[in-house]
């Protein structure tokens, strides 16, 4: 049986620490695996147009009853990268779609924390929690993009440090009553943080290695979001899951702490459309029954969550999320946890 005794802050908070949070609540149990879905819903290519109505196919989204949904942390267009990410602020744009749902977790798949302070960091998490009633799930990221890191006046090399002071300083920020900080990303004496977040906690989900070793991952993280290897094969899910494995065997104290991964799909309207891999391996073109497939067999390798990628599909977004909410999702329904904490600000 787990031990889910919890662990001191800063480092990462056990199973327990979130059993009243209902963002974390409605995804993540050992041996579960739930759904959600990535936005945007269709690719940004110059035209915010493809934009238009998104909220309300969020809305849907929330009432067919996937367990989140996840905005990307892409401060500037570099083309030659070619992904503009979801476009809109995640903290403006969660804390919008916060008024457009109700029982939906909140995600951020990442947020920079090398980019930014933690002050403005703490601040805009905390106020989407409350705003959603404690619906966020912090996904975290020391950043991809190298053209960002001077535009703030930053060194590349140096974001894999400027990530741990993050999130060490963060966390302290979260902490109630006065507060006395000492970090190489400022200092002050005897200042309180408002606000608190709605159930006292904000998860910290750790994307990829974001310049850190697998003992800190397993010891600072409250979970893990990674890539998931080969999507097509035997082989790819038999790698995560020794990945996985591998890294809950350093958690401190044996815990659970929940593991997520994410896919860009091309889901056919044909559901025997075997899995095949496009762009170079960065889209998976599937029908349905090769993606429950996959689905079944992340769950055996330890994933909790899957974040799924419509903007690529060649099919309106509606008639895919209706699929994936009538055919695949009832195979990985979220989960029963507290409701959203009345939010009437």
């Amino acid at each position: 049986m787990d031990n889910l005794q919890a662990l001191p802050l800063p480092a990462g908070a056990s199973h327990t620490a979130f059993q009243a949070h209902p963002g974390y609540r409605r995804m993540f149990a050992p041996g579960r695996l739930t759904l959600g879905l990535f936005l945007p819903l269709r690719l940004y290519a110059g035209d915010m147009s493809v934009l238009a109505g998104q909220a309300d196919l969020v809305s849907d989204i929330d009432r067919r009853g996937f367990a989140a949904v996840w905005v990307r942390d892409v401060p500037l267009f570099d083309p030659s990268f070619g992904d503009a990410g979801q476009v809109f602020d995640p903290f403006a744009y969660l804390a919008f779609l916060a008024a457009r749902t109700r029982g939906i977790a909140l995600a951020t798949g990442s947020a920079i924390f090398s980019l930014r302070h933690p002050i403005d960091l703490a601040k805009a998490a905390a106020s989407v929690d409350q705003l959603s009633g404690g619906r966020l799930v912090l996904g975290i990221a020391s950043g991809d993009r190298p053209i960002e890191f001077p535009a703030y006046g930053l060194e590349h090399g140096e974001r894999g440090e400027r990530f741990a002071q993050a999130v060490a300083y963060f966390r302290q920020l979260l902490r109630p009553g006065l507060l006395t900080v000492d970090s190489p990303l400022g200092r002050f004496e005897r200042a309180g943080f408002l606000p608190q977040p709605a159930t006292g906690a904000i998860p910290l989900i750790v994307t990829g290695a974001s310049g850190q070793p697998l003992d800190w991952i397993a010891e600072h993280a409250d979970g893990w979001l990674t890539y998931p290897d080969a999507t097509h094969t035997a082989e790819g899910p038999q790698r995560l899951a020794a990945k996985i494995r591998a890294w809950r065997q350093r958690i401190p104290d044996g815990g659970f702490r929940p593991h997520m991964t994410n896919e860009w799909l091309d889901l056919t309207d044909d559901p025997d459309h075997p899995r095949a891999p496009q762009q170079g391996g960065y889209v998976l073109r599937t029908g349905r029954k090769g993606l429950i497939d996959l689905l079944h067999t992340w769950q055996e390798a330890g994933v909790n969550h899957a974040a799924l990628g419509i903007q690529f599909a060649r099919r309106p977004p509606a008639d895919v999320i209706q699929e994936l909410a009538e055919e695949v999702l009832p195979h990985f329904p979220s989960l029963a946890g507290p409701a959203a904490l009345p939010a009437s600000w």
